[in-house]
């Protein structure tokens, strides 16, 4: 008797934070249609064909933006689906005042499609920088953690607008020094506090386990031993290393590696019989298995070439 099929899985809706960001997403969409219309019939006529070209072109990739954003969406924590989204909407701002800005130089519009690009980079070096680090910050959380992560992320979306601020004006503003000065002394500490979160990490947070996952053919019910691995004979046990694992090189080999017992053992390439004892219940868990699945996380080795007969 066949299993009945499983019922098909229903998608998964954008939460309700998710769907705020889309309607934020549709609304800045109008809005930065509505002031590129504007501006063609208040703004200068130089150069309305190509600015109003550049304008079609950041709408429409606003749009694919927004749109893969959904659909990553359900994959993401809600809080970055929500900044991923505000970073696309800031960068449609962005980019429509850049183009309709009056030029004051004849190659100024070049000049603003690199920084408008420089400006993406960073938005997006944000974001990744902002998950990345949240990630390993939650790998080891103590007071001290938490307020290093929240005062790092605030210093990097600080350093991030300092940044944005002369690459987007470059043409109206003039900064002074002292500006350039405080930007380099937030990109320090911010610097800082990104190394701090992976050095603690080093020294405190549980390290994750080698071991890997183990495959459904080698679990066993709680209080059961696991099945020892075997030769490809399905029969003759593994010889048994002095840590207790497995000889996995005598699977490859045939014969026994420097220091392992044999339990029940037999060489693949001389012709006797099989032993098929179980290996000593005190060098390792005791029954042989006819599988050929992992130990204790180990995963299990690839079947040998077939031997040439003698």
């Amino acid at each position: 008797m066949t299993a009945p099929a499983p019922y098909p899985q229903q998608p998964e809706r954008p939460t309700s934070l998710i769907r705020a960001a889309i309607w934020v997403a549709i609304g800045a969409l109008i809005a930065a249609a509505i002031v590129c219309v504007v501006w063609i019939f208040v703004g200068a006529s130089n150069g309305i064909i190509g600015k109003a070209f550049l304008s079609i072109l950041l709408l429409v990739a606003f749009s694919g933006a927004a749109i893969l954003d959904a659909h990553l969406a359900p994959r993401r924590p809600s809080w970055f689906a929500l900044s991923s989204m505000a970073g696309w909407v800031l960068l449609l701002l962005i980019g429509a005042v850049m183009i309709w800005m009056p030029e004051r130089s004849y190659f100024s519009g070049f000049g603003r499609f690199i920084q408008f690009l420089l400006i993406v980079l960073i938005v997006q070096l944000v974001l990744l920088h902002v998950r990345l680090f949240t990630k390993a910050a939650q790998r080891y959380v103590t007071p001290f953690t938490q307020v290093v992560t929240i005062i790092t992320i605030a210093l990097v979306v600080v350093l991030a607008a300092l940044l944005i601020v002369p690459l987007a004006g470059w043409e109206y503003l003039d900064l002074p020094e002292l500006y350039w000065r405080f930007v380099v002394a937030v990109a320090i500490l911010a610097a800082v506090g990104t190394m701090l979160i992976p050095l603690v990490n080093v020294l405190f947070a549980p390290r994750a386990s080698r071991a890997g996952i183990v495959p459904a053919s080698a679990q066993v019910a709680p209080g059961q031993p696991l099945p020892w691995p075997t030769f490809v004979d399905g029969v003759t046990p593994l010889p048994v290393m002095p840590d207790g694992s497995p000889d996995w090189g005598a699977y490859y080999t045939g014969y026994p590696s420097p220091g392992a017992v044999v339990v029940g053992y037999a060489p693949l390439h001389e012709p006797s019989a099989p032993v098929s004892g179980p290996p000593s219940p005190v060098a390792a868990p005791a029954h042989a298995a006819g599988g050929r699945s992992g130990y204790e996380g180990f995963p299990p080795p690839p079947p040998l070439p077939t031997q040439p007969p003698r």
